[in-house]
Formats: structure tokens, C-alpha cells, sequence
């Protein structure tokens, strides 16, 4: 036999000449790759889970452990509920209580949604304003600082004598409270572009509002993130203090109406299942400005580009 026709008869059997042996290309090489592929898959997966997981873990196990010492604890100790509830009484209590719950959660995060919106619009527009002479910072920021420096339960009842008690003036006093963080972030990341592509701007004869919107502006996008951050949080904080005092009471009331409620009932299972909700709104707020954060400045900053080991 030649060597041509061995070769011939090696392929023929899944052989190579070098004594290998090679894999068939039939449907059992076909189910094999998709087999690799299926594997493949389920390995980003793991990847994805347990990176995931490797990060909520350390949190989830404090967070039962401090439910767990929480819950004996006071059982062992003899603790009446009306001075500490137990977790399993915060939870009876907000089951209980579920519809008047979800419509209280709902009323604040309707409100401190307006009012993160507001805080939004106006803190980037006066950061550009300011942005664009040295002279209109000098002379109108301070006065932002001494707003931000007055505790606003002190300016609140003027707020209620101008707005009306109830929604509108609930979102001011949200606004008031989430819009310095906007401002400052904002104004500190414009005044932070880097001044050699500021030259190479001014040398392309841009001008001073073509070098704003396109340059300025994205190039402070991460700072307006972080202002972003701190905003929804005290958004929130903000509509329930606003509500403490100029609250919308009724069906419609929020968490701050709520609370006071069962503080003057002595409600304090139903307190405690208020206050947990008002937490978990301000994470969820957090959260969703964290993920658009990461999204919009996911492809060009590094500040949010994952690093691939």
C-alpha cells in the first residue's frame, strides 16, 4: 500500500498519519462542540453568580446574624414589644398593614422622585451658569452654601406658608435638600476639565458654549454621578421630613405621616416596619441611580469600566 492510500485509509478510520488519533466530524463531533459551547456558557454564568455572590454574601450573613441576635436577644431578655419589637413582629405588623404600607412607600417615592427631578434640572443649570464666569460664582455661590448651611426644619414653615401644606410643599423642601449635592458635584467637574484640551479647543476657535457642551459637560459627567448618588439619597430624607411638617395625612400619606401616626398610637412594631421601608427606599433610589451611572459611563471612564482579571 502507498503511502497516499494509507493516509487515505487513516482518515477513513478518524486517524491522523502521526498516530493521533482524530476526532470524527459526524454528528458525534457536532453534539461534542455544542457540548463545549453549552459548557462555555455555563461558565460565564458561574463566573457571573459567583462574583456576584462573593459580594453579597459578607452583607447577607451580618444582616442574619444581627436579625438573629435581635430576635433571641429580646426573647431571653423579656423585652415588652411596645418598647422593642422582636423582627418577626416588625413583619406581622407590616403585614398587617401591607395596603396602608405600599401606598405610604408609594406617596414618598412619588414625591422624592419630583423633587430629586427639580434638584436635577436646577443644580446642573446654575452649575453651568456659574461655570461660565468667575465673577457669577464669586458672587451667587455663597448664598447657595448659606441655603444649604440653614437646617430646613427651621425654613420649613415658611415653605409651608408659601407653597400650601401638602404635595407642593413636601417636593420644595426634597428639592432643597438634594440640590446643593447636585450643584457642588457639577460645578466642581466642570472646573475640573483638563486645561490642555481646553487649549486644543480654544486653538479649533470653539467657543465658550461649544466648549461646554462638548467638552465640559461629558467630561464632568462622573462628578454629576456622584452628586447623583448623594441627591436621591437625601431626596428622600427630604420628603419625609417634609412631611413631618407639612405632610399629606389621610389615605395618601406618606412614610413620615405614617410614623407619626404609630409613634402617637405607640405603634412601635409598625414604626419599626415604617422605618425599615423608608431605608429600603432610599437604597432602591441609590441603586437606580448607581446602575444608569455605571451604564452612561460604562464605555469610556474608567471610574466604571469593569477590570477583566
Amino acid at each position: 500500500m502507498t503511502d497516499r492510500s494509507a493516509a487515505a485509509a487513516a482518515g477513513e478510520h478518524g486517524e491522523r498519519s502521526d498516530g493521533r488519533t482524530r476526532e470524527a466530524r459526524g454528528p458525534a463531533g457536532r453534539r461534542g462542540d455544542s457540548a463545549r459551547k453549552h459548557e462555555a456558557g455555563a461558565g460565564f454564568f458561574v463566573r457571573l453568580t459567583s462574583r456576584w455572590g462573593a459580594g453579597a454574601l459578607p452583607p447577607l450573613g451580618a444582616l442574619v446574624v444581627v436579625i438573629a441576635l435581635w430576635q433571641f436577644g429580646l426573647k431571653l431578655l423579656g423585652t415588652p414589644s411596645y418598647l422593642f419589637p422582636k423582627p418577626t413582629d416588625v413583619v406581622r405588623a407590616a403585614s398587617d398593614n401591607f395596603p396602608l404600607l405600599l401606598q405610604s412607600v408609594w406617596t414618598t417615592a412619588y414625591e422624592s422622585l419630583l423633587g430629586f427631578l427639580l434638584s436635577i434640572v436646577f443644580g446642573v443649570a446654575l452649575a453651568i451658569v456659574l461655570a461660565t464666569s468667575r465673577m457669577i460664582e464669586k458672587s451667587v455661590y455663597p448664598y447657595a452654601i448659606v441655603l444649604q448651611t440653614i437646617p430646613i426644619v427651621a425654613i420649613a414653615p415658611i415653605i409651608v406658608i408659601w407653597f400650601g401644606a401638602g404635595l407642593n410643599a413636601v417636593v420644595v423642601i426634597a428639592f432643597l435638600i438634594g440640590f446643593f449635592p447636585m450643584l457642588s458635584n457639577t460645578l466642581i467637574g466642570l472646573h475640573s476639565t483638563d486645561q490642555n484640551l481646553r487649549n486644543l479647543f480654544y486653538l479649533y476657535n470653539a467657543g465658550k458654549w461649544q466648549t461646554m457642551w462638548r467638552l465640559r459637560i461629558p467630561a464632568a459627567l462622573p462628578y454629576m454621578a456622584g452628586g447623583l448618588k448623594i441627591s436621591a439619597s437625601l431626596s428622600v430624607v427630604g420628603s419625609i421630613v417634609g412631611e413631618y411638617v407639612a405632610g399629606i395625612g389621610g389615605g395618601k400619606g406618606g412614610l413620615g405621616f405614617a410614623i407619626t401616626q404609630a409613634a402617637i398610637r405607640v405603634q412601635t412594631d409598625y414604626l419599626f416596619a415604617c422605618g425599615l421601608s423608608a431605608s429600603l427606599l432610599g437604597i432602591a433610589f441609590f441603586l437606580a441611580v448607581q446602575g444608569l451611572s455605571r451604564w452612561m459611563l460604562s464605555s469610556w471612564h474608567e471610574s466604571a469600566m469593569r477590570i477583566e482579571n
